[in-house]
């Protein structure tokens, strides 16, 4: 083991999101999802014994491994103490651990990953409570988090999260990877699941992070497993994966030395990462196959044309502008419908982009919970030299947002307003 660190907390936190789902989705399938809540136990067990534990002899080399043989370990225990599995034990203690080893592996870590996203995705639940079950149990977001990420309340998120584990409990629904129809019904959440978790990543809404690198690559490793999969690859998969890729690419130059936002127009080009978008490229074409067009051939044929332009002045705008209009006429929503009118506005039409904006649906509540609309709106208003909407927007956005990038940028944008 090493010398104990200072960093013993940050380095459980990130173990955390990073292992956690994995250990629930294994436990989950070698003792029943009928045990969810004793397997959420065990888990949290064993990150607390971690957390107790390494910061007296130090964190041990392979801290993923430690965590997994503890988890094992208690599983056993938790199994002992409970009065209906002692005959079976005494039949079975001896190759126990090594029935266990097995569901370790690397593989089966990935195929009992995929079946409790799958699980938490049943149609039995409503949607509201999939997205949240799976982004609670798969990916250990927070309450707090999935109120973010879903646009609602704590309160609802605990009772969605409540209703969904009750009937976990029942042992109806099954930790399988469906087939057919079933896996045609539950693929989009599942995809919307994974999209959630990289926008989360992508434009943290944390604080102290505008770029959460852990979860960006936990999305894109759980949608190349589906991908890899012969169950569930296929053309929406590959679109979004190829969607990550673009955006993945551009992480070094989203951010200075200082942590303060790079916006588009001033990243340097050259930082991007050819090569992810050369995959990004591959994937975008794997995608092609079949008829059928999701929201994520769009929005990855609009980061395509991002990655592909030289330079932020020579963007195709009006090829953009047409991909917009195609995903808000497919797929609205107001985060489409936010972004097609930046593009009206690339495209000269300034006017147009705010009357968009104005008009989406809902915006009232919007512009009081979401920072974005507020500071596009005072961007688009700062370009008709309308100073005193822009700093009553930008000032908007700034109450709004948690982030300090992007508390930060807002600073300067109304600064040099008030410079003008």
């Amino acid at each position: 083991m090493s010398a104990p660190l200072a960093h013993t907390d940050q380095l459980i936190d990130h173990l955390f999101r990073r292992q956690s789902g994995k250990m629930v989705a294994v436990l989950t399938h070698l003792f029943g999802i009928s045990e969810l809540a004793l397997v959420e136990d065990v888990v949290q067990e064993s990150f607390l014994y971690a957390l107790q534990t390494w910061k007296l002899r130090g964190i041990p080399n392979n801290a993923e491994a430690w965590l997994l043989q503890v988890a094992k370990n208690k599983a056993i225990d938790h199994l002992r103490r409970k009065q209906y599995h002692q005959r079976y034990l005494q039949q079975a203690t001896s190759n126990m651990a090594e029935t266990i080893d097995v569901f370790f592996h690397d593989q089966e870590m990935a195929d009992s990953q995929l079946r409790m996203i799958f699980a938490c995705c049943h149609p039995q639940l409503k949607e509201a409570d999939q997205l949240a079950l799976t982004l609670n149990l798969v990916f250990s977001f927070s309450i707090a988090e999935i109120a973010r990420a879903l646009v609602t309340t704590e309160s609802q998120v605990q009772k969605r999260l409540f209703r969904a584990k009750a009937l976990l409990k029942t042992g109806e629904i099954q930790l399988e990877i469906p087939a057919g129809a079933s896996l045609a019904s539950r693929s989009e959440t599942v995809y919307t699941v994974l999209y959630l978790l990289f926008n989360e990543g992508y434009c943290s809404t944390k604080a102290d992070a505008f770029i959460r690198h852990d979860l960006c690559m936990e999305a894109m490793r759980c949608c190349k497993l589906l991908g890899e999969h012969k169950q569930t690859a296929g053309p929406p998969v590959f679109a979004l994966l190829a969607l990550m890729c673009f955006h993945a690419a551009r992480f070094n130059s989203r951010i200075d030395a200082g942590d303060e936002m790079i916006l588009l127009q001033h990243q340097d080009r050259s930082s991007w990462d050819h090569e992810l978008m050369d995959v990004g490229r591959r994937y975008l074409e794997q995608s092609a196959d079949g008829t059928f067009i999701s929201r994520y051939h769009l929005e990855a044929s609009i980061a395509a044309e991002h990655a592909l332009a030289k330079s932020f002045d020579s963007t195709n705008w009006p090829r953009l502008l047409f991909l917009f209009d195609l995903l808000v006429q497919l797929y609205p929503s107001p985060v489409a419908m936010l972004n097609r009118a930046v593009v009206l506005a690339e495209n000269d039409n300034v006017q147009q982009a705010i009357a968009a904006v104005l008009h989406i649906p809902g915006i009232e509540l919007l512009l009081q919970t979401q920072h974005l609309y507020s500071a596009v709106l005072g961007d688009l208003y700062a370009k008709l030299s309308e100073q005193v909407k822009a700093l009553e927007y930008f000032q908007q956005a700034q109450s709004l947002t948690r982030s300090q990038a992007e508390q930060k940028l807002l600073h300067q944008k109304i600064a040099a307003l008030k410079r003008e």
